[in-house]
């Protein structure tokens, strides 16, 4: 995948797929075409690996290459001959098509929509126990334009048709995830608050290393944590079932898009839904987790109920209404298991604010020692917000889970100046920046034996403190309080002939303006005579 530092940033076949796909989009608004295109590539890679699973059974003396059963065993989802890919491309350009509605069970006419439709149906009830409710089912509508819809799956017919079978799957995955990220960037805001982007998700990963164990994200958006989580595990030698995936999402649209997300990457995962949320109604409110990770809305307002006052789950005080941030601190920590580890996306207010009694509730989990780290990031990260925002690390038993013994310690890390733009707008992190904030952590928290390299305070990038030390700034958590000022390297000249040179500069400057006024007003004078 061509990138910049090999960051993330796609310039391979994903953006010209992307650019061919939104030419073909017409006046359609990009947060309605997103389901359009999302949907076909999810249909295609279904299709597609069934296929593959179909012509590897036919091989075989007794295998049955049309029964569901043996697709359930290899973990491929069942599709139903009215549902498969080859079907739909061969009739992609007919204007009216005669087919039997899975629902009815009755023979109808229809256009290339409703033959989509008809797919999507036919595919959830083939497979309920995953897609029950969760493929997009609107493509017959009289809006959309049948052609820009034939045209589409003429494009996407030709990804990964030519691949190995792992090749494949990947491509299509990695189509599903850029489209999403570019439709997250189209919609702005709105879209930003169902996608995080990979290189502040993948920072998040490489921080924790979810090597085994229960995974979970509370306000999970379109699955990029779980997604990055999978990849970590393949890239170092391990299996996919030594992690457990648990996740929620109160937006019906977005928990719709996580499930395919991941089912287009073959991921087991148990994501719920519900309108309430995790603060009114935790999916999961016994399960504890051994990593936790989330890009929650920053300071939302408007998301406390009187039946929250005193729940368990403020441990550390009773989060204020106007504003969610430490209760999602404390709704993550309470899930985490007694060696959890949790990495969390918040405005950078959360580590300085005193409003509403949010200093107290920050005080208390530093003095109960559950902060590890703190990350400041750069602005211009995120599609959604330009607030500037900040990673909480934290950790339920900072003397444990194969760790040095670090109580009563913390880790300021300033990665403000880290980063590159990838076009007008954004910020993105390169793997190098990524290396760099990682390996510091990883140094800082490491028992010497582990062989990771002695960990050192980098001035104005980051800094070992102690407990103390927080107590001495009030409790407040910014990094650039601790880390200090970047050395800048002495290069050997006296103060004074220093200054001496600089002053002669402005002196000049100042000169070279006063010559340019004069000159301009000379000018004015002449137009003002010439125009008399």
């Amino acid at each position: 995948m061509a990138s910049q530092a090999n960051s993330g940033s796609d310039l391979g076949f994903e953006a010209d797929l992307f650019k061919a796909a939104d030419k073909l989009r017409g006046n359609l608004e990009p947060s309605e075409y997103k389901h359009v295109a999302l949907g076909l590539i999810f249909l295609k890679y279904i299709s597609e690996a069934f296929e593959l699973h179909h012509a590897k059974l036919s091989q075989e003396e007794y295998a049955d290459p049309e029964d569901p059963e043996e697709y359930l065993a290899a973990n491929v989802f069942w599709v139903p001959s009215e549902a498969r890919w080859e079907h739909l491309q061969a009739n992609a350009k007919r204007p009216k098509i005669a087919f039997t509605d899975v629902t009815t069970g009755k023979e109808r006419e229809g256009d290339i929509g409703n033959l989509i439709d008809n797919a999507m149906d036919s595919i959830e009830r083939a497979n309920a126990a995953v897609l029950k409710d969760v493929l997009p089912k609107e493509y017959g509508r009289p809006q959309l334009d049948k052609t820009m819809l034939g045209e589409l799956i003429d494009l996407f017919s030709g990804v990964g048709m030519h691949g190995e079978d792992a090749k494949s799957k990947d491509l299509l995955g990695r189509a599903y995830e850029y489209f999403i990220s570019q439709f997250a960037g189209a919609e702005g805001r709105r879209g930003g608050e169902f996608f995080t982007p990979r290189s502040v998700v993948q920072t998040i990963v490489e921080m924790l290393e979810p090597h085994n164990g229960r995974v979970y994200d509370p306000c999970c958006g379109s699955g990029g944590m779980f997604v990055q989580s999978e990849r970590f595990i393949e890239n170092h030698q391990g299996r996919r079932s030594d992690i457990a995936i648990y996740g929620q999402e109160r937006n019906h649209t977005t928990w719709k898009l996580c499930k395919m997300n991941l089912a287009v990457r073959g991921i087991d995962a148990d994501i719920k839904w519900n309108n309430e949320g995790s603060f009114l109604s935790d999916a999961f409110p016994t399960l504890k987790f051994d990593y936790a990770m989330a890009n929650p809305p920053f300071n939302i307002s408007d998301w406390w109920q009187p039946q929250l006052e005193g729940d368990v789950r403020w441990k550390f005080g009773q989060p204020p209404a106007g504003n969610a941030n430490f209760a999602w601190l404390q709704h993550i920590i309470h899930h985490l298991a007694p060696r959890g580890t949790a990495g969390v996306v918040l405005a950078n207010g959360s580590m300085s604010s005193q409003q509403s009694g949010e200093g107290e509730i920050r005080k208390a989990m530093i003095e109960g020692d559950v902060v590890d780290c703190m990350v400041a990031l750069p602005g211009q990260l995120f599609y959604s917000t330009q607030i500037p925002a900040c990673l909480w690390f934290l950790a339920r038993d900072k003397s444990a889970n194969g760790h040095r013994h670090r109580k009563g310690e913390f880790l300021f890390i300033d990665a403000r100046n880290l980063g590159h733009m990838v076009d007008r707008t954004r910020r993105e992190f390169s793997e190098a920046d990524i290396a760099t904030i990682t390996g510091a952590y990883h140094r800082w928290r490491a028992k010497p034996e582990a062989g990771l390299g002695e960990y050192v305070d980098i001035p104005g990038f980051c800094k070992s403190a102690t407990l103390e030390d927080v107590r001495k700034h009030g409790h407040v958590l910014t990094p650039g309080r601790y880390v200090g000022a970047e050395n800048t390297v002495d290069d050997g000249v006296p103060f004074a002939e220093r200054f001496a040179t600089l002053q002669a500069t402005l002196e000049e400057q100042f000169n070279e303006s006063d010559r340019l006024t004069a000159l301009i007003r000379e000018k004015l004078a002449m137009v003002v005579l010439d125009g008399n």
